[in-house]
C-alpha cells in the first residue's frame, strides 16, 4: 500500500469515529498473552531479586561480614613469654628473649623485585631457592622464619617490601652456656622443651598465648590496629636446687679429668644431705645449647641419670651395714682372707692383694672382695635385696626429670651364691651415678633417706629409715678410713677437712664379657665428715694409662671438687691437718 492511500485511509476512519487504539492499521498482529507472560517474567524476576536483597541482608549478614574481613582482617597469635629458669640464688639459666617472626603473602611478596628478595634471604641465612620455594605455594599468609634477630628484623623492615609482617617473637637464652646445659637443657623452634628441666617441667614453663585482630590494606600493610582478642598468658618461674657456683666447680673438675686422665667421658653430682636438693650436675661431654648446630649424641647424654654401670666396690659398705643392722657382725669382726682369693662353685673371687685377717673396718678400708664376700654369703639373699631396694636401686626415680633410668637389681629368688657374692661388692648390679649418691646420704643422714629435688625447697622432707644411726655412725668411720694413708683413697683427703668414702673401679662388659682393659672408676664422698654437708659423687668413664682406678682417678678429681664446693659453701674447717700425706705405694682397691 502507498502512503498516500494509508494516509487517506486513516483521515477517513478518524471521520466516522474510530478510535486510534482501535485502527486497524495500528492493529497488534500477536496473541495477546504473549504480552502477559512478558511482564509475569519481569515480575518474577524483580521478585527474585527483592528475596535475595532480603536474605542478603537479613539472613546472611554474619556470612558476608565473615567474607568482607576475610579479605581485609586478619588475627595475629601473641605469644606467651616463657618462664624463666633461676639457680637457688637466682642466678638466671634460661630466659626468654624478644626476637621477630617473619610471616608473609606469598602472592604479594612474589612480585618484589629479584635483588630485594636476594637481599631478604642473605638477612634471613637461608638460600634464596628455598624462600622462592616457600613463596611458591597458596596461601593468604606463611610463616618464613620464626627467632629472628632483631637486628636482622630492623634491616627487614628497611626493605619496605610489600607483604611483610613481622610479629612478636622470643627466642631461648641460655647464659651458663655447656656449663649448666644438662641440667637446664633446651627448646625448640617452637619454643616446646626437648631436654632437661625444660622438657620435665615444660607444662610449667609454657605459657598460654593470645590473639589480636588488625585491618591490612591490599599491599598488606596494618592500617588499624583492632585490639586484643584474648590477652598472652605467661609461663611460670622455676628456681632450681642447683647452686651456680658448685656447677660450676663440679663441670670444670670433670673436664679436667676427662683430660688429664685420657678418658672417653666423666659426670659429677652434688647432693645436699640436708634436704636432698641437687645442688650440681656435671657431664663431659657437653655442648652449648645457644647453638646446636653441630650437636653429636655423645654430647647430648646426661651420664648422671641415663647411663648405668656397675658401681663395683662402692656398693661394699651398704653390704657391710647390712650385716652390721642384723648383728651377724661388728666393726671389729675379724675375717681371713687368705690367701687373697676364694672358690664359689665353679668361680674364684680375688684380691688384688693378698691381706690376711682384716677386721670389717679393714675389709672397707683395703676393699677386700674376699671379705666381702665371707660376709655376704651367710645373711639371706632377700635381706641384701631388700636393703638394695629400700636405698633406691633397681626403681626409676621420681623427680620429674625425664630420662632417669631404673637401674637393674635381678629378684633374689634367682641368686646363685656366686651372684650373691658378686653382688656385695658390686658386680651383676646396675645403678646411675645419681642412685649411688643418693644411697651414700643414709650414712650421713644417721640412717634414713630421702627424695632427691631438682627445685628449690622450703623445707626438708621426710626421711624413710634404712638402717639405725649407730649402724651409720659406724658406717661413717670406715668411710673415712678409706681416705686414710692406708686405705684405698689417700688421694681423696681435701686439706682442712675429715672426709670419706669409697672407691669403685668395675670392669665395663664388651660383647658380653667384662673387658681387661675398659673400666669405669668412680668415688663417692661424704664431706665433712664432723657434720656431713655433702654427697659427692665422681665418675670417670674408660680412662686410658696406667692408671684407672677409682682410687687413681676419681679420688683426686673428688679431693678437688669438694675442696672447692666446701670453701664456696663458706663450710667451716673441721680438721687441723693441711698436709696431706699420699704413700708412693699406695694402695688401690680390688675389682
Amino acid at each position: 500500500m502507498k502512503r498516500s492511500e494509508r494516509t487517506h485511509q486513516q483521515r477517513v476512519a478518524a471521520g466516522q469515529g474510530v478510535k486510534f487504539t482501535t485502527s486497524p492499521v495500528l492493529a497488534v498482529r500477536m496473541p495477546s498473552w504473549r504480552s502477559r507472560f512478558v511482564v509475569f517474567v519481569l515480575f518474577l524476576a524483580f521478585a527474585a531479586l527483592a528475596v535475595r536483597a532480603l536474605w542478603l541482608q537479613g539472613m546472611s549478614t554474619q556470612f558476608l561480614q565473615r567474607q568482607g574481613e576475610i579479605r581485609y582482617a586478619r588475627t595475629f597469635e601473641l605469644p606467651a613469654t616463657r618462664g624463666k629458669i633461676t639457680d637457688r640464688n637466682g642466678q638466671v639459666l634460661a630466659s626468654s628473649l624478644p626476637a621477630k617472626a617473619l610471616y608473609v603473602e606469598p602472592e604479594v611478596l612474589r612480585e618484589a623485585p629479584a635483588a630485594k628478595l636476594s637481599e631478604l634471604a642473605k638477612l634471613l641465612e637461608m638460600p634464596e631457592a628455598e624462600l622462592r620455594k616457600k613463596l611458591s605455594v597458596q596461601r593468604d599468609s606463611v610463616l618464613i622464619k620464626r627467632q629472628v634477630e632483631l637486628d636482622a628484623a630492623e634491616q627487614i623492615a628497611k626493605l619496605d617490601l610489600p607483604g611483610i609482617d613481622l610479629r612478636k617473637d622470643y627466642k631461648r637464652f641460655y647464659p651458663q652456656g655447656e656449663v649448666m646445659t644438662h641440667l637446664v637443657g633446651f627448646t625448640n623452634v617452637e619454643d616446646v622443651g626437648q631436654e632437661g628441666i625444660e622438657l620435665g617441667q615444660q607444662k610449667t614453663l609454657v605459657g598460654q598465648p593470645g590473639s589480636r585482630r588488625v585491618i591490612r590494606d591490599r599491599l598488606g600493610r596494618i592500617i588499624e590496629d583492632i585490639g586484643a582478642m584474648k590477652e598472652p598468658r605467661d609461663g611460670k618461674d622455676l628456681t632450681l636446687s642447683v647452686d651456680s657456683k658448685l656447677q660450676y666447680i663440679a663441670f670444670t673438675q670433670i673436664k679436667e679429668a676427662v683430660q688429664k686422665y685420657n678418658a672417653k667421658a666423666a659426670a659429677a653430682v652434688v647432693l645436699d644431705i640436708h634436704t636432698g636438693e641437687v645442688l650440681a650436675l656435671a657431664n663431659w661431654p657437653s655442648y652449648n645449647p645457644n647453638e646446636r648446630s653441630t650437636l653429636t649424641g655423645e654430647q647430648l647424654r646426661n651420664r648422671v641419670l641415663t647411663d648405668t654401670f656397675e658401681p663395683g666396690s662402692t656398693l661394699k659398705p651398704l653390704t657391710v651395714a647390712l650385716a652390721l643392722e642384723n648383728k651377724r657382725i661388728t666393726p671389729e669382726t675379724v675375717f681371713d682372707t687368705s690367701p687373697g682369693r676364694i672358690t664359689i662353685g665353679d668361680h674364684t673371687v680375688r684380691d688384688s692383694h693378698a691381706h690376711g685377717l682384716l677386721t670389717v673396718k679393714q675389709i672397707i678400708q683395703k676393699s677386700s672382695n674376699v671379705g666381702m664376700s665371707k660376709i655376704a654369703l651367710p645373711m639371706p639373699a632377700q635381706d641384701m635385696w631388700e636393703i638394695f631396694t629400700k636405698s633406691g636401686f633397681g626403681q626409676a626415680p621420681k623427680f620429674g626429670f625425664p630420662g632417669a633410668v631404673a637401674g637393674r637389681v635381678r629378684p633374689y629368688k634367682s641368686w646363685r651364691p656366686i651372684e650373691q657374692a658378686n653382688m656385695a661388692f658390686g658386680q651383676g648390679i646396675s645403678v646411675s651415678l645419681l642412685q649411688l649418691a643418693r644411697s651414700y646420704m643414709i650414712y650421713g643422714r644417721d640412717g634414713d633417706i630421702i627424695p632427691l629435688s631438682f627445685q628449690k625447697l622450703s623445707e626438708p622432707p621426710q626421711g624413710t629409715p634404712v638402717i639405725s644411726p649407730k649402724t651409720a655412725a659406724q658406717m661413717r668411720e670406715m668411710l673415712e678410713m678409706v681416705v686414710s694413708p692406708e686405705g684405698t683413697a689417700p688421694q681423696a683427703q681435701v686439706p682442712g677437712y675429715r672426709v670419706g668414702g669409697k672407691t669403685g673401679t668395675a670392669q665395663k662388659i664388651i660383647n658380653g664379657r667384662y673387658s681387661q682393659s675398659h673400666y669405669i672408676a668412680s668415688f663417692v664422698g661424704i664431706a665433712p665428715m664432723s657434720k656431713p654437708r655433702f654427697v659427692i659423687a665422681v665418675m670417670v668413664d674408660d680412662p686410658v694409662g696406667a692408671v684407672h682406678t677409682g682410687g687413681g682417678v676419681a679420688a683426686p678429681t673428688f679431693s678437688l671438687l669438694a675442696a672447692n664446693a666446701l670453701r664456696a659453701a663458706n663450710v667451716p674447717p673441721d680438721s687441723s691437718v693441711t698436709n696431706i700425706i699420699i704413700p708412693a705405694n699406695a694402695i688401690e682397691e680390688s675389682m
